[in-house]
């Protein structure tokens, strides 16, 4: 059974990613970042884990994550994305873009670039003009896109002053989070449920395709998009439940997946290994979805929480004329495909499980009970 190592850091974590390892590098991850939220003060942090799980010169555990760096943040920290190995996107509560950057030398964080109004309500120098949280952010070098309560999307260069482009009323309701679907696309999902689907070579305001649950209006968190197959996408929401998406066919999700009892605050594909995906909710539990296809002959991965369970995937749509080698395990609809091994990841449930990031082996989940919790070891 493999360690699955917490660190106490006295403040709330709202996000965690892992640095992005230099192309064609065989090393594991060993750098993340976090955001905190919630506290008087917040920071955005550096950590490593350097040796971990190996015995000190006292026969003890080297069990902790040691934090390189760290930096004041005004604001909550409500995404943070790593820009390339040396900077860092966070999206503040306060309407606030910030780039901040790395400097190895002596280990410090400093800020690189800001866009201090990306997202506001009405306009800036009215009266009534007032910050609003920007509630996501996504990098694709050397873009930045950023989404807020405001409705609005920005599209921003580093090293360009003003955003590229600006949808303004991009959404009448709060945008949640966003994702590239390729470099000219993005898609965005809403508090009504919606997903949304832009093309930053269309020059109009309108996007160019809109999905959403009919019927529902259950606000959509969080969205990942599978990293092979550019049209397959997870989203989860206020219900707990996690929808696969499949952007070439219809408005309505493949399958309905029943997932936590309380807000789904993220969802990944496993970066490298897509058949695997992770969630995490408000209900203070963190789940590996297994989809692939050998699920009976497998052990499996965690035992601590001990909630192994199979669930049946209640499919929705037909996926007839698709060529069955190329269609994702998570659109297949064949019953003896559609069983999913869940597992929980946390020994035991506590407050909300508000990020988690996946690189290779490694998973890093940060938390409101103010413990980073990291495994190396995810498929031994």
């Amino acid at each position: 059974m493999e360690e699955i190592y917490a660190k106490f850091v006295s403040q709330k974590i709202s996000k965690t990613r892992w640095r992005p390892l230099p192309p064609g590098s065989l090393q594991t991850a060993e750098t993340f970042a976090t955001g905190s939220w919630d506290n008087e003060e917040n920071y955005v942090s550096l950590w490593s884990i350097g040796d971990f799980g190996n015995l000190d010169s006292d026969g003890g555990f080297e069990g902790d994550h040691q934090l390189l760096c760290d930096i004041r943040h005004h604001g909550d920290v409500m995404d943070l994305q790593f820009f390339d190995q040396e900077r860092i996107v966070t999206a503040s509560s306060t309407g606030c873009v910030t780039v901040f950057l790395h400097h190895p030398n002596n280990q410090t964080l400093s800020v690189n670039q800001q866009w201090t109004t990306a997202h506001y309500h009405a306009g800036p120098g009215s009266p009534s003009y007032s910050s609003a949280p920007c509630t996501g952010v996504v990098c694709n070098n050397p873009e930045i896109v950023t989404v807020g309560e405001d409705g609005r999307i920005n599209l921003f260069r580093a090293d360009h002053k003003e955003a590229v482009r600006t949808i303004d009323n991009a959404d009448s309701s709060t945008l949640h989070a966003v994702t590239f679907l390729r470099t000219p696309e993005i898609l965005t999902v809403n508090s009504i449920g919606q997903l949304k689907i832009w093309d930053f070579r269309q020059q109009g305001n309108e996007p160019s395709q809109i999905l959403s649950l009919t019927g529902d209006r259950v606000p959509l968190h969080c969205v990942d998009r599978h990293p092979n197959q550019q049209h397959v996408v997870a989203t989860g929401g206020q219900d707990g439940m996690l929808s696969i998406w499949d952007v070439r066919q219809g408005t309505m999700p493949v399958s309905l997946l029943k997932a936590h009892e309380a807000e789904m605050w993220e969802v990944h594909f496993h970066p490298s290994n897509p058949d695997h995906l992770f969630t995490c909710s408000e209900d203070g539990s963190l789940w590996h979805w297994d989809a692939s296809t050998d699920v009976p002959e497998k052990s499996s991965l965690f035992h601590q929480g001990g909630r192994s369970s199979t669930f049946l995937s209640h499919s929705i749509s037909n996926q007839a004329n698709v060529h069955q080698s190329v269609i994702s395990s998570w659109l297949s609809t064949d019953p003896a495909k559609d069983r999913i091994e869940i597992t929980s990841l946390l020994p035991s449930r506590s407050l909300s499980v508000n990020s988690l990031d996946i690189l290779g082996p490694c998973l890093v989940c940060g938390t409101d009970a103010e413990a980073i919790y990291v495994t190396r070891h995810l498929f031994s």
